[in-house]
């Protein structure tokens, strides 16, 4: 059975071929602009070097545009999940800086170079500085954060209890589908709301959101959560309606459940475990 860290380091993986693709890309293109402007461009050495290299072009070329928004978008999560520690530095890589006093290679974004911005140009109409070196070696710096979850899965202080409760988490929602296929609507809401209350528990103590009740509820959770600015008002409504139809399921003296508003709460918890940490 594939786990949840099984996962991670499948999309680990696929990630860093990508990135390895990408920064071969952009030194490509650094590579064959130093050529052009080296002397003796006529003879047969260059010329030779030169159509090897307009070859791999021809295989890698633009990769670094079509690939790094997505790229970008999933390093994030995965950082996210694994080491958030580090999530600021990898995103402040591509970021604008929208404090900075100053263009200059340390300030350039990758954000920029990819919406074409330009830079300032200095008096004799040249770049003040070499926009593409800077943004390879920004992105290789990301690469490098990325890789370091490789150390990380390996460590013997990485902590892998939040992986196994998704593990967990995964199960009792698959539990609940199966109760649902089989009618037993009251117990699968019921699974799915203990899923979703030990979810919410996990979150409010990793980011440290104060929790009143010794043993609260979703709504108990969801309120603090949502005013601690850990999720926007349409995930806490989200939320809010699983609730409903959680209590929905526990209490037999309210009208039975449907088999739509159990499928609903099943589905919504785990979008929720998937999206919310």
């Amino acid at each position: 059975m594939s786990t949840n860290l099984d996962k991670y380091k499948t999309d680990l993986s696929s990630l860093l071929k990508a990135g390895e693709k990408m920064l071969k890309d952009l030194e490509l293109r650094i590579l064959m602009r130093d050529m052009e402007q080296r002397p003796g461009v006529n003879d047969e050495e260059f010329k030779n070097s030169w159509e090897a290299l307009e070859a791999l072009k021809k295989i890698i070329g633009g990769s670094f545009e079509k690939g790094y928004q997505d790229w970008y978008t999933e390093s994030c999560a995965l950082l996210k999940q694994v080491i958030p520690e580090r999530l600021d530095e990898f995103q402040a890589l591509y970021l604008t800086d929208p404090k900075r006093k100053s263009l200059n290679a340390g300030t350039y974004s990758i954000k920029e170079w990819l919406t074409e911005l330009g830079v300032v140009s200095n008096f004799m109409d040249l770049s003040s500085f070499d926009e593409l070196s800077v943004v390879r070696a920004k992105f290789q710096l990301q690469n490098q954060i990325l890789a370091s979850l490789n150390r990380r899965f390996e460590s013997s202080l990485f902590d892998i209890r939040k992986l196994v409760q998704a593990d967990f988490f995964d199960s009792e929602v698959d539990a609940a589908r199966h109760l649902l296929q089989n009618g037993f609507l009251r117990s699968a809401g019921a699974i799915c709301g203990v899923v979703l209350e030990k979810h919410l528990g996990q979150v409010a103590t990793d980011h440290s959101v104060s929790i009143r009740k010794k043993h609260p509820t979703i709504a108990d959770l969801n309120d603090p959560l949502k005013e601690a600015n850990i999720y926007n008002v349409p995930t806490w409504r989200f939320i809010q309606r699983l609730g409903d139809i959680r209590n929905l399921c526990d209490h037999s003296k309210d009208r039975e459940p449907t088999n739509d508003e159990v499928r609903e709460m099943i589905d919504g918890v785990e979008k929720i475990t998937k999206t919310v940490f």
